[in-house]
């Protein structure tokens, strides 16, 4: 393992992503947001290290859409989209929210350090190699999983050795929970209220455990575990899309007129297999079968994307060419890729040992066939430095003001790490489970129970007295 940089040298290495400059203590001075018509801009100045407040500093962008009814205005409203590694500043007037929320807050958004416009990471990775760092070749035997691990460590190697290098060790969820309490401080309110999906459950769990008292009305939407994005949260994404998929192989088959993947459930099923055995062994239309599993492990994250998913699927079944920008692997998302490396290794031990991941290949690929061995497959963490601090012990200490929601059929963030995260906050928390599938359940599902139930906290403030199950309701 690599040591980690010392802060003057990592300093040195970072000219003109790190400052000297003071942390911001004074107002935000807002502008115009280029390309961002109705959102204001900022940056707010964070210390590099927390360690050294008084230290080199970052900045991060920082964004507000200012409360519809600023008569209604009962506070902030801080967003964030998950991954890690997704720029957020962008991101509040494309959130879902019903309009009374979008009345009551000044929805704020912002890119965490290490991500997009906030002092971004860069591994000099090449297009290709972006891809295969998120998504590495589909492991069918340990000699496959063996050079995964060799494109891991090499993958790693650059990213460890970048210019960027020296911000590394304070790209973490804890640090960037830090950051969210300085943005909070520059806003000038004594608390904030939170939406976060995704990864952002786990950074929404962190920042309440670290400032309970600073924290209003939170809502985490698809919960990773209390450990947060580790390997075990992972590998769950194999039991996650094998629990999912049979939502879009019933679309599928109730479709087969349109389609043709199949008059069952278990027929489309079966084509799934078939696709992807085929893919192995002759890409096509710049699919392999690795591309195939990643681009359909997307897909699935919502009911909407079923028409689009069957309609491509349809196409490589009749070996027809796909519109170019499907036909892109599901990896290729540039910067994406480094941040969230840079924030899932910087935060957690992953495994060291190769064979340690053979194991959990050969396992998962019979517990969950369809997806198992893809996510248990090594990643660069596995090379990456050790964390330079333990991760922050979610807690139940604070008020009760922190309501989770989560569907039943969650491919990303199953409902198992939900209910750990659940018991981990104890009395603070309320979930509320409804019957539908996908990732991502506040606006994004069609259940009105858990919607309503979710901006009635949001706006007004009612919070159920107990946990909730939202039965499934017919569109």
């Amino acid at each position: 393992m690599r040591k980690i940089m010392p802060i003057a040298l990592a300093v040195a290495a970072l000219a003109g992503v790190v400052s000297a400059a003071p942390a911001s203590a004074g107002p935000l001075r807002w502008g115009a947001c280029p390309g961002e018509p109705g959102l204001e801009c900022s940056t707010v100045t964070v210390p590099l290290d927390y360690r050294h407040p008084e230290g080199p500093t970052i900045d991060l962008a920082v964004s507000r859409l200012s409360a519809a009814k600023p008569d209604k205005r009962r506070g902030v409203l801080l967003v964030n989209p998950g991954g890690p590694g997704l720029a957020g500043a962008h991101v509040p007037q494309l959130l879902p929210f019903p309009q009374a929320v979008r009345d009551s807050y000044d929805i704020v958004g912002f890119d965490p350090r290490g991500i997009g416009a906030s002092a971004g990471l860069t591994c000099g990775l090449n297009d290709a190699d972006k891809a295969l760092a998120t998504n590495p070749p589909y492991p069918h035997s340990s000699a496959d999983v063996a050079k995964s691990a060799e494109l891991a460590q090499r993958i790693a190697k650059q990213c460890t050795s970048s210019e960027t290098a020296g911000l590394l060790p304070f790209v973490t969820t804890a640090n960037t929970a830090r950051d969210m309490d300085r943005i909070r401080e520059a806003l000038g309110e004594a608390k904030v209220s939170y939406y976060g999906e995704s990864y952002g459950t786990y950074l929404g769990a962190v920042y309440t455990t670290l400032f309970p008292d600073r924290s209003d009305r939170v809502v985490l939407d698809s919960s990773l575990p209390p450990e947060g994005y580790d390997v075990e949260a992972l590998r769950a994404q194999g039991m996650g899309f094998q629990q999912r998929f049979p939502d879009f192989a019933g679309f599928a088959a109730k479709h087969d007129q349109d389609y043709h993947l199949g008059a069952t459930p278990a027929a489309v099923t079966a084509k799934y297999y078939e696709l992807a055995e085929r893919l192995d062994r002759k890409p096509e239309s710049g699919f392999d079968g690795t591309a195939f599993r990643g681009f359909t492990s997307g897909d699935i994250r919502n009911d909407a994307s079923f028409p689009e998913l069957a309609t491509y699927w349809h196409l490589l079944d009749t070996h027809q060419p796909l519109p170019g920008a499907a036909a892109k692997p599901a990896g290729d998302r540039g910067s994406f890729a480094v941040g969230y490396l840079g924030v899932i290794c910087g935060d957690s031990q992953w495994p060291t040992s190769v064979r340690t991941y053979q194991r959990n290949v050969e396992i998962d690929q019979a517990r969950y066939p369809m997806y198992g061995a893809y996510a248990a497959n090594v990643r660069a963490c596995a090379y990456w430095p050790a964390p330079v601090e333990q991760k922050v012990r979610i807690t139940g200490n604070g008020p009760a003001d922190v309501l989770m929601v989560q569907n039943l059929r969650d491919p990303a963030t199953p409902l198992p790490g939900a209910l750990r995260t659940r018991w981990a906050l104890g009395s603070r928390a309320r979930m509320v489970t409804a019957d539908q599938g996908g990732h991502v359940a506040y606006g994004a599902g069609a259940n009105k129970c858990l919607n309503d139930t979710t901006t009635a906290y949001l706006v007004g403030g009612n919070f159920p007295a107990r946990d909730r199950f939202c039965p499934a309701e017919r569109s």
